[in-house]
């Protein structure tokens, strides 16, 4: 249970200002900051993928929570992870799963990438991995295909606009008029590296902020959504969303999602 005594907003920005951003793990605020998620089970579809996959290779592996908690992980699993300092993090946490955690080069936000963009490359010879996973991380399409196995699976589960405007409008930030990634656009981008589309879905993940403290931390956990964000540069405005979640609640953010399923052809 979390303490439910009331804290001051020097006291909340204090521990977001303080707490560790390595990993990728939330539950430490436990209902301060709550989830009602996307209308499917992306960890179901994997488990559903993965028990029948000799080998899996999970893009952007975070801190390794997710891939660690899987069901039915293959023999032969296999992460990478672009950040530097998850990367030890995630390297240590599935060691004893023998994980192996190779760190890569990110990859450009889809919604700026080209067709046929082939960079960065993926540290991997061709057709190495009957299965890829990447949960909220940007990828390459050309390369996903050229390591994915005939017959070989891909899903992908995308959160936010790419713009995470609701977000950015609380602190003036400009969102400028890039196109946001979509499933539409994810689509083009696969099927132009030549994989056929098996399923996918839209919907909207809302998120729920109780308090000033949990947004501040968040923010930096996530320093993309809001670029330039820190504690000090935005503590004014900090201040005046404490005072507005204690008179008005709090606040609640819509995220738009989405999911797709492509798999390469058997080569005829």
């Amino acid at each position: 249970m979390s303490d439910r005594t009331p804290r001051s907003f020097d006291q909340l920005v204090a521990e977001a200002s303080e707490r560790p951003t390595t990993g990728w793990d939330f539950s430490w605020l436990d209902d301060r900051m709550r989830i009602v998620p996307l209308p499917w089970d992306y960890t179901a579809l994997a488990v559903a993928y993965a028990r029948r996959s000799p080998d899996l290779l999970d893009l952007g592996t975070g801190g390794g929570e997710w891939l660690a908690g899987l069901r039915d992980r293959p023999p032969r699993t296999v992460a990478t992870e672009a950040w530097a300092p998850n990367a030890p993090v995630a390297a240590k946490r599935l060691r004893p799963w023998g994980v192996a955690v190779v760190r890569v080069a990110a990859a450009p936000d889809n919604n700026f990438q080209v067709i046929g963009q082939d960079a960065p490359r993926l540290p991997f010879r061709e057709a190495s991995f009957q299965l890829v996973l990447n949960r909220h991380e940007s990828f390459v399409a050309t390369e996903l295909a050229r390591v994915l196995a005939c017959g070989g699976h891909f899903m992908t589960q995308q959160l936010g606009d790419g713009l995470f405007s609701d977000f950015r409008a609380l602190f003036d930030v400009a969102t400028g008029e890039e196109q946001p990634f979509t499933l539409a656009m994810a689509v083009a981008q696969l099927e132009a590296a030549g994989l056929h589309i098996e399923q996918s879905d839209v919907g909207h993940e809302a998120v729920t902020f109780a308090d000033v403290g949990a947004l501040a931390w968040y923010l930096r956990m996530v320093p993309w959504t809001v670029p330039g964000f820190s504690i000090d540069l935005h503590r004014e405005r900090l201040e005046d969303l404490h005072r507005r979640i204690r008179d008005d609640g709090p606040l609640v953010f819509n995220m738009p999602g989405f999911y797709v399923v492509a798999v390469k052809p058997v080569a005829e």
